[in-house]
């Protein structure tokens, strides 16, 4: 009998130590995967159908832990729908056209595509390895001609509808490299490439009329409170900026003895009387139009000077102010009053006529920019605080109204909206201005003066003026450039192409030429996810059918960094095909996720600092699985990680403890759990419940907490409790295994096989719940004195606070805990807490 024990000892210690070959079940199940093909996505499917969309990467390398964070979250969402029995449309591809790319090219002296298709390749084997459930068939690459012939032709369609047009903007101009210049090649001021001072450029360009849908776009975000971050959708607000107020008019006095009428925008109207001096933007064709003669060259030698900042330096509340009188005054449409005109940096060319009207003792860039010039500054709302002229802080709360107009005008008044009503209205009465909405929201600049994008599909003939490509002749394929041809020549490279850029007018047939301008990659990525539901299609950018079997996107996954640009893009591009009849929803995603992210020792990971983890290490060393699990379990998703602070190493060795049950438990598949062990069957079924619950929160991190739960409370029933054969056990084991398949799916895979199921786990099917066994027979109650746990208690779920008293001071332990001291007060929280406070 003792030999026989220590037998059986023997082999319960082989099986606790046990593991599986992480790297030999990866490649197992990859193979697998290619022939079972269980994620490709069916249209035709009967089951109700959801669509799960990740942004898609750019090709820039191998991926990084910030890939491994997001399609890890967003592949259990994926994951758990199939599972819940939805037919999942689940599609990945990549935003391939872009700066990168083309840099690469030069330094290569290769074509960007070499670079950018490599780079693809080997995210897509990545992505496999990963483990992660996209539908393969429906891939795609923005670079491709089959994907931008639809993306020019959806510009001319935008253009038909008066969305598309052209004006001159500055652009960052090297005059080094004679080349325009992204905004992110452009460092403290100098070309990243030659180090060179960075000047402006006037250039006519492409733009998207985006404001004729910023009330639209403000709108429709109502309906997606609750399912968008709250940042997000506020900094969107905040970009498009809707305010209302009034134009006023000025009449200009120039020079020459002439008046010309300005119109300014305004929140304000109710603080004219304060207005003391006009501010015109340097770079705006009105300060060019109306600088007297003896002011130009200062005004030229000045405008060359601003030129050399950004918008964002520009507008900084802390950049010394600077100037230049521009030699003409303008009247005061209130006061009857003329002041002077200035042209001033801190006011950009595209903000309404690139004028504004100073008040400096309630604004205060105006209030420096007056004590820096010596410009008179009128207070006109008392709040209460000090003088502004005095003290050199602008005012800008509420109050009464001072110096403004007396009796007839707004003194006394205390009311900001009934000020600004009775200015309006005098204004609109005496034909001097008129109420009026505006938006910080400016129209989309999508021109781009780079060879690796799309092509803008648009012909220059002088005797026809713009030409559109004819549909029939899409795609306007990029030509043949590589290396040397890419490099800056003054001009374009497409420009300087002259093989591709020299063509005949489609209308007249006299020679021509393309357009050399490529579109922003926001273009690229505004639509890509109709084109998902089917790429094939040639008929059109997307199938109109398709889409709306599977539109709009149920669940979005990306970073924060697209709260504005791309999502708010994306909208806009949705809500012109909604007006042109292709989609019949106006928002692209009904819920977005934005996940946090990976960070080392409190910082963002960078080699410079020597900090960078990389994930290929990571994968190597501890299977696709555990670092998957480690980045679910880290926290909320919407929080940073610090991978300093994580242990890949321990979520491998619980995935081993987990695939250990699979291996001892010795009842038959198929078995009836009826008759199984009921505790841990309340077990199984209340954590199956509860990480539905969790899973549709998004709390992905506590239903591993769940699962690991089930893991240790199987794992105590095999050894020391009903034992390996009990129904229970199978079940429980079965629902650890699905449950893990939405986190680890190659350890979850081979424990289901070995449970002797045929794959895939990814579609077995969520675990039904027995109502009855999710009702808690009893409780334990914890029994505290001064704060010191005494007692445990199992108690009813719906026992009454007398009845909890009761028994928790008739407890033995607690009995003697209080020794005979008195008792202050006996607080409890049925039916799982009493807490006894003793008297002093």
């Amino acid at each position: 009998m003792s030999q026989d024990r220590t037998g059986d000892h023997d082999r319960t210690a082989d099986r606790e130590h046990a593991t599986y070959d992480v790297e030999g079940v990866q490649e197992k199940w990859q193979k697998a995967w290619v022939d079972l093909d269980p994620f490709t996505a069916d249209d035709d499917s009967p089951r109700e159908k959801r669509y799960a969309l990740t942004m898609f990467p750019y090709p820039s390398g191998d991926l990084h832990m910030g890939h491994a964070e997001v399609t890890a979250l967003h592949d259990v969402i994926a994951r758990y729908w199939w599972q819940q029995g939805y037919e999942v449309l689940n599609p990945m591809g990549w935003d391939s056209f872009g700066l990168p790319a083309e840099n690469a090219a030069i330094r290569n002296d290769e074509h960007p595509a070499t670079y950018t298709y490599a780079n693809i390749e080997t995210q897509f084997d990545s992505f496999q390895k990963y483990g992660l459930s996209f539908d393969w068939t429906r891939r795609l690459h923005t670079s491709d001609p089959e994907y931008y012939r639809w993306t020019q032709w959806l510009f001319l369609k935008f253009r038909e509808r008066g969305l598309a047009y052209r004006k001159n903007s500055p652009v960052n101009w090297c005059p080094k490299d004679q080349t325009v210049l992204a905004n992110e090649q452009v460092v403290d001021g100098a070309c990243d490439r030659c180090g060179t001072v960075v000047t402006k450029r006037e250039l006519t360009q492409w733009y998207f009329k985006v404001t004729d849908y910023a009330q639209r776009l403000l709108d429709d975000m109502e309906p997606l409170h609750g399912s968008w971050p709250e940042r997000v959708l506020t900094l969107q607000r905040n970009w498009i900026g809707r305010s209302e107020g009034a134009h006023v008019d000025f009449d200009l006095h120039l020079a020459d003895g002439t008046t010309r009428t300005v119109g300014v925008y305004t929140t304000r109207p109710d603080t004219l009387y304060g207005a003391t001096f006009m501010v015109v933007a340097p770079d705006a064709p009105l300060a060019a139009e109306i600088v007297a003669p003896d002011r130009r060259e200062q005004h030229a030698a000045y405008l060359e000077e601003i030129r050399r900042a950004s918008d964002i330096d520009r507008l900084a509340t802390d950049r010394a102010k600077t100037g230049v009188d521009l030699g003409v005054t303008a009247t005061n449409p209130v006061t009857g009053e003329r002041v002077p005109v200035w042209a001033a940096d801190y006011v950009l060319a595209d903000y309404g006529t690139g004028a504004i009207m100073a008040v400096p003792a309630h604004d205060q860039r105006d209030l420096d920019f007056a004590r820096k010039f010596d410009l008179p500054v009128r207070r006109v709302v008392d709040t209460g605080e000090e003088n502004p002229e005095e003290t050199g802080v602008a005012t800008a709360g509420d109050g009464t109204y001072v110096n403004s107009g007396g009796a007839d005008g707004l003194d006394g008044l205390s009311d900001k909206a009934a000020g600004i009503a009775r200015i309006t209205a005098r204004l609109e009465a005496e034909g001097r201005g008129q109420g009026a909405v505006n938006f910080r929201l400016r129209d989309w600049l999508l021109s781009r003066q780079r060879f690796w994008g799309c092509p803008i599909p648009i012909i220059h003939c002088e005797r026809c003026g713009e030409v559109a490509v004819p549909e029939d002749q899409l795609p306007v394929v990029l030509p043949e450039l590589k290396g040397a041809d890419l490099k800056p020549k003054g001009v374009s490279p497409l420009a300087a192409a002259e093989e591709w850029v020299n063509v005949d007018c489609p209308q007249c047939g006299v020679p021509a030429k393309r357009d050399s301008d490529t579109m922003d990659t926001f273009v690229d990525s505004s639509w890509y996810f109709l084109r998902y539901c089917s790429p094939d299609y040639t008929d059109g950018p997307f199938d109109v059918e398709a889409v709306r079997r599977w539109g709009p996107v149920d669940q979005y996954v990306g970073g924060v960094e697209h709260a504005v640009l791309h999502l708010l893009y994306s909208r806009f591009f949705t809500k012109v095909l909604h007006d042109m009849g292709m989609v019949d929803f106006v928002e692209p995603f009904s819920a977005l996720l934005n996940q946090g992210v990976v960070i080392n020792r409190g910082k963002k990971m960078s080699k410079s600092l020597g900090n960078g983890v990389s994930l290929g290490e990571q994968l190597a060393e501890f299977g696709v699985d555990a670092v998957r699990l480690t980045l679910v379990f880290a926290g909320p998703p919407e929080d940073n990680i610090d991978w300093a602070d994580l242990s890949p190493a321990g979520s491998l060795k619980f995935l081993q403890r987990a695939w250990r049950l699979s291996g001892d438990v010795t009842s038959p598949a198929g078995v009836d759990p009826a008759e199984g062990d009921v505790a841990l069957r309340r077990i199984t079924h209340r954590t199956v419940h509860e990480a539905a619950e969790l899973l549709e929160g998004q709390r992905f991190n506590v239903v591993v907490a769940r699962v690991m739960e089930l893991v240790n409370a199987t794992r105590k029933a095999i050894d020391a409790g009903c034992g390996p054969a009990d129904p229970a056990v199978r079940e429980a084991a079965e629902a650890v295994t699905i449950l893990l398949s939405l986190v680890a799916p190659y350890v979850a895979e081979e424990m289901w096989e070995r449970l002797g199921h045929a794959p895939s786990v990814a579609r077995a099917g969520w675990p039904s719940v027995d109502e009855r066994l999710l009702v808690q027979e009893s409780v334990t109650a914890v029994v505290q004195v001064q704060g010191k746990v005494k007692a445990r208690l199992e108690v009813s779920p719906d026992v009454s606070e007398a009845d909890l008293e009761a028994a928790a001071m008739a407890d033995e332990a607690v009995q003697r805990a209080l020794a005979g001291r008195s008792v202050r007060k006996v607080i409890v929280r049925a039916p799982k807490l009493v807490n006894v406070v003793v008297g002093a």
